[in-house]
């Protein structure tokens, strides 16, 4: 019996350890890239935009680490220094998105009522449209750059946020402690403060670690249909419909680094916010 036990937990306890190690590693990632994101520019060997018509499509070299483009600037220091701007624009998505999220869910479930059903009705509105097709339109009509499509997936990230969060919150707001404190006279806003946004804190730093890299591929997305960045920014996304045409002419480096980077920081973002779900919240999936 014991031995039978035993033979059961192990396996359990080694998946445990792999998973926790799985996690550790996809938050180094995060913080090398947050690291890039900060200083890329100082850390960039060569100028980015840099133009050297000598030294188009060069190999890698000890002077061009991973080569030139078509235009043979460094292809490094072009994907060092643009992860700034790739990283940035969907932190912004995130930023907004999750603060207004949790601000209306809160609000939704402390009052009820009418005002519940009418955030529930627009929330379905919302999530209803796509979103990377809403910021692509947006960005058609008031012209190319970052700013119209970091505000229309602001919005369209909005539901994903504030859905979640409001299942917690009205659990959270039926408690019997959240009686007593207004049983005892606390104030709204430090029943918020104090006791629910401490409460629901985890639950909003998992969905917003999971949605980054949802927003990091929009983001991508729009620039590389050339809505979003513009020549001569080394935004990942731009960087990958740029080396596009020449991926048929056998030097597919740029358009392949970039998407390598945006894959990495994607899948880590994923891995790091399934293991705070784990952690944070208990979630065995």
């Amino acid at each position: 019996m014991t031995t039978s036990l035993l033979t059961r937990t192990a396996p359990k306890r080694r998946v445990g350890r792999s998973r926790d190690h799985l996690t550790l590693g996809a938050g180094c990632v995060v913080a090398l890239f947050v690291l890039l994101a900060a200083f890329g520019p100082l850390l960039a060997p060569h100028d980015p935009n840099a133009v050297d018509p000598m030294n188009v499509y060069v190999g890698p070299s000890t002077t061009h680490l991973l080569g030139t483009d078509d235009t043979g600037r460094d292809l490094l220091s072009r994907l060092i220094a643009g992860t700034r701007t790739s990283l940035t624009a969907p932190a912004v998505v995130i930023a907004v998105s999750t603060t207004l999220g949790t601000l209306l869910a809160l609000t939704a479930a402390w009052f009820g009522g009418w005002l519940d059903r009418f955030v529930s009705g627009a929330l379905d509105i919302v999530f209803g449209f796509p979103g990377l097709i809403v910021a692509v339109l947006v960005a058609a009509v008031f012209g190319a750059g970052l700013t119209a499509p970091i505000v229309a997936l602001s919005i369209a990230y909005l539901p994903l946020i504030t859905r979640v969060v409001r299942s917690a919150a009205i659990k959270e707001r039926n408690l019997p402690y959240v009686s007593a404190l207004q049983l005892l006279g606390a104030p709204t806003a430090r029943i918020w403060l104090r006791h629910l946004l401490p409460n629901l804190l985890p639950l909003v730093l998992v969905q917003a670690t999971i949605g980054f890299g949802y927003a990091l591929l929009d983001v991508a997305a729009i620039s590389f249909l050339g809505l979003g960045s513009q020549p001569p920014d080394p935004e990942w996304g731009l960087m990958v419909a740029n080396g596009a045409p020449s991926i048929l002419a056998g030097r597919p480096q740029q358009s392949l680094y970039a998407g390598i980077a945006i894959l990495i920081v994607v899948v880590a973002f994923n891995l790091l916010g399934t293991g705070l779900s784990r952690r944070l919240l208990g979630e065995h999936a």
